[in-house]
């Protein structure tokens, strides 16, 4: 049973059979009521009562009292207040609602719909260590697919490493050039930090040779282009192109270092993917896409040989899709790697976790596919993500500026453990069972604070704040779930007579009403792509589960009835609660 279908299939129902005016259930508009008026839902009326030109207070009239009627009827009562139809719902109801899914654990998960969905997240650069803004893409990646796995589709996670490029090369000729043979075994130095530290190392390098040059009265555009390192990253890009074997195996060794990194990170904060494409075996896909497109005028060819598509008429400008050369861009890959998905997966949609600044390169790639007719084109999606700053400001990676994600890890577990330790209530962990608490805490903090803003919102994240066991926090959550588990330990439910219950409590039925949302939020969540929807619900679950423990006493309430009632709202608070932030990547503690 989920109520607002009930509702909207009822309305539905009357209108078409009481005023013969049949309408799709989804032009039925019912929201939650006000605070300020009586009701729990309030279903919207204007539309209906425009069309059968009857008064909006009327309509809601003989509407009320036709749900009144109904038998058996799921409202207690109802208000008209100026063509807003307020539902009370009857306690039966609710109480029937949660004697049948108070002990399911997978309540809110929906059927399988036998449709594939594919996400690509995390894609990063090998030449250093994922960063905060890499967990947000990977948070929100790994819970996207999450959401969609909740809705009954099938879910395919992917990953781009970018493993090729001067980028890649500038780090490798900064090892030749300063590392002395060193290695992340010698130094014991994680991979993809040790690499990442001569990349660093390059770009202050490089700055100091520029800056020679400048004082010797050579202009900046030269001194920059003509600096000896800048050539010799350049020249070991030509090398690797023409498969030079020192330069790939030494390409191939610095990878290798920073993937078992990775790995390693991405064990750590719970990220994984079904298949890992890699730039360096895509970016020559593409290039029969390009003389295909030629072929079907789909693109043209400048005098210097290059190819473009003009895409004037779709309010964007020309874009380039192969060199001069012949060699591919970025675009001709991208679509080259499309298509490749696809034929490899068949996915109804696949959906790219790119940050804003590459919103004009996925309006152009969508483009391109339709224009070529391509069966990928229509499944396209790119879900656009505003960055992560901090207090001080954007991260630079060339600066050094940049905080890297086992940093920030550490430093949340470390800020988990002194506020779970002020508490004094660890005291009989064992050292293992506290280092998982304060992993479980801190890494749980840091995800919720990253995945509780709308993912098109740009963000400033502060540690101290997002730790907090009270407010908007994921600690806050995890508390309620430890405090309701520690009631059901000293008292797990028993049988009762439930029609023996004559009434809910406000809080009560404000607490049953709110997880009877639950599959729905998943749902509206799943759609909009939008996991603080979700966060969000959780939060609000938490907040009115604490204001009714509150004001009711569990294992004193007033009759055995009550407590047994009590005890499955504490059941059904706990699985969504669980299951909830599981759709985050959260783990919520038995135990705080």
């Amino acid at each position: 049973m989920e109520l607002v279908p009930g509702i909207k299939l009822a309305v539905q129902t009357l209108l078409a059979e009481k005023y013969n005016h049949p309408i799709e259930i989804h032009e039925v508009l019912v929201n939650e009521t006000k605070p300020e008026f009586e009701g729990d839902y309030t279903v919207v009326l204007f539309s209906f009562s425009k069309t059968l030109k009857i008064s909006p207070d009327q309509l809601g009239k003989a509407l009320g009292e036709a749900l009144m009627a109904s038998k058996p009827s799921w409202f207690a009562s109802f208000n008209v207040i100026k063509g807003f139809l307020n539902l009370v719902m009857a306690d039966r109801v609710l109480l029937d609602f949660l004697e049948t899914h108070y002990d399911q654990a997978d309540w809110g998960m929906q059927a399988d719909r036998h449709q594939r969905v594919m996400v690509e997240y995390s894609s990063p650069n090998t030449n250093k260590p994922l960063h905060l803004g890499h967990l947000r893409n990977n948070f929100l990646g790994w819970t996207v697919a999450a959401l969609y796995k909740a809705c009954g589709y099938d879910i395919v996670k992917t990953c781009i490493a970018n493993d090729r490029g001067i980028h890649i090369c500038k780090s490798m000729v900064a090892w030749q050039l300063f590392a002395g043979g060193a290695t992340p075994e010698s130094t014991g130095i994680k991979g993809d930090h040790f690499v990442g530290d001569f990349y660093v190392l390059f770009g202050t390098e490089l700055k100091k040779q520029v800056e020679e040059a400048l004082a010797l009265g050579v202009p900046k555009e030269k001194a920059e282009k003509e600096a000896p390192l800048m050539k010799a990253a350049q020249q070991m890009l030509v090398d690797w192109e023409a498969g030079d074997p020192q330069v790939l195996e030494l390409w191939k060794m610095m990878n290798g270092w920073v993937y078992a990194g990775f790995d390693v990170t991405y064990k750590r904060i719970g990220s994984d993917f079904d298949k890992i494409y890699y730039e360096s075996q895509t970016y020559l896909l593409g290039k029969d896409l390009v003389e295909m497109g030629l072929k079907n005028k789909v693109f043209f060819q400048k005098g210097d040989g290059s190819v473009w598509i003009d895409l004037k008429d779709d309010g964007l400008d020309e874009k380039i899709v192969q060199r001069s050369d012949g060699t591919a861009v970025y675009m001709t890959q991208d679509i080259g790697l499309a298509v490749e998905k696809y034929d490899e997966y068949h996915p109804q949609r696949s959906i790219y976790v790119v940050a804003d600044e590459q919103n004009y390169h996925f309006k152009v790639l969508k483009l391109i596919c339709e224009k070529l007719q391509l069966p990928t084109a229509s499944g396209i999606y790119h879900l656009s993500y505003g960055l992560v700053e901090l207090p001080t400001g954007r991260m630079k990676t060339r600066e050094g500026t940049v905080v890297d994600a086992d940093d920030i890890i550490d430093e949340m577990t470390g800020i988990a453990a002194k506020h779970t330790e002020e508490l004094g209530k660890v005291d009989d962990f064992t050292a293992e069972e506290r280092k998982e608490l304060y992993d479980t805490i801190g890494l749980g903090a840091l995800k919720f604070f990253l995945l509780r803003v709308d993912p098109k919102k740009r963000m400033v994240f502060n540690p101290e704040e997002s730790i907090e066991f009270h407010g908007f926090t994921g600690p806050f959550i995890q508390y309620t779930h430890a405090r309701i588990k520690s009631i059901l330990r000293r008292e797990p439910p028993g049988s009762y007579a439930e029609e023996m219950i004559t009434g809910l409590l406000p809080l009560e039925k404000e607490l049953v009403i709110a997880m009877e949302k639950y599959g729905a939020i998943v749902q509206q969540s799943c759609t909009e792509m939008n996991p603080s929807l979700i966060a969000n619900y959780a939060f609000s679950i938490a907040q009115i589960f604490n204001s009714f423990y509150a004001e009711h006493s569990v294992s004193r309430a007033e009759t055995e009835i009550k407590k047994q009632l009590r005890l499955r709202i504490c059941v059904m608070t706990a699985h969504i609660l669980k299951s909830s932030m599981g759709l985050l990547g959260i783990k919520v503690p038995e135990r705080m």
